[in-house]
């Protein structure tokens, strides 16, 4: 991924979707410190993610089919934490930098994992094939622990639109995609709750998926 660098605790990538003749052109405008949410707050005395929607808002619809062609609708992990985020199989820094810290917020949570659903959005139609989405998978432990939702460029830029994330393929070096790198919390209710860097840390997050799955 051909990404914009985040510092710590500030969010960059304020999308801006523009549609043009034969689909969808996605402009990424860094300086923003928020995410895209009227009233979204740092809140740090309870959560310890980059950013928190306050209030929490609905989260977007997300009803798409994972590599292996089957239905995924965000709605049935009521109950339990979700955590989101958008990325591409063949990306070589942001997007495996931010599978592997998910990981490691599985293997910190131990027998809690059960509380959190990880979903995968997919950037790149044309890449991710089921071939090469399985591969990742493996690459990075997590068959069976995250979903990867994939579809045809309609059906995501629906998706990227909804969630305000951008995907767009780099002009310079076309295999890379220049995409957001957030994580996005939402809670056991369906609300989208919190934000977190693509540089997250492990611990922080595995703290607050107990919390979004009480909620």
């Amino acid at each position: 991924m051909r990404s914009r660098g985040l510092n710590p605790r500030i969010l960059l990538a304020l999308l801006v979707l523009v549609v043009v003749a034969g689909g969808v052109a996605v402009l990424l405008i860094g300086g923003s410190s928020r995410p895209q949410a009227t009233g979204a707050v740092s809140d740090h005395g309870r959560f310890r993610a980059a950013e928190v929607f306050s209030p929490p808002l609905s989260a977007p619809a997300l009803e798409l089919h994972n590599y292996l062609g089957q239905p995924v609708n965000i709605d049935s992990y009521r109950g339990r934490a979700v955590l989101v985020t958008f990325l591409y199989t063949n990306c070589p820094d942001v997007c495996p930098l931010i599978t592997a810290s998910l990981h490691a917020t599985l293997e910190l949570l131990g027998s809690r994992f059960s509380q959190v659903q990880i979903i995968a959005v997919s950037v790149d139609p044309r890449g991710d094939t089921t071939k090469a989405v399985a591969a990742f998978l493996a690459r990075h432990h997590m068959t069976g622990r995250m979903l990867y939702l994939t579809g045809t460029v309609h059906e995501l830029a629906r998706v990227w639109k909804a969630w305000g994330v951008g995907s767009e393929r780099d002009a310079q070096q076309p295999q890379f995609i220049n995409h957001s790198g957030l994580v996005y919390g939402v809670s056991a209710a369906g609300r989208r709750t919190t934000v977190y860097a693509s540089n997250f840390i492990p611990a922080e997050l595995a703290h607050d998926v107990p919390l979004l799955a009480a909620q």
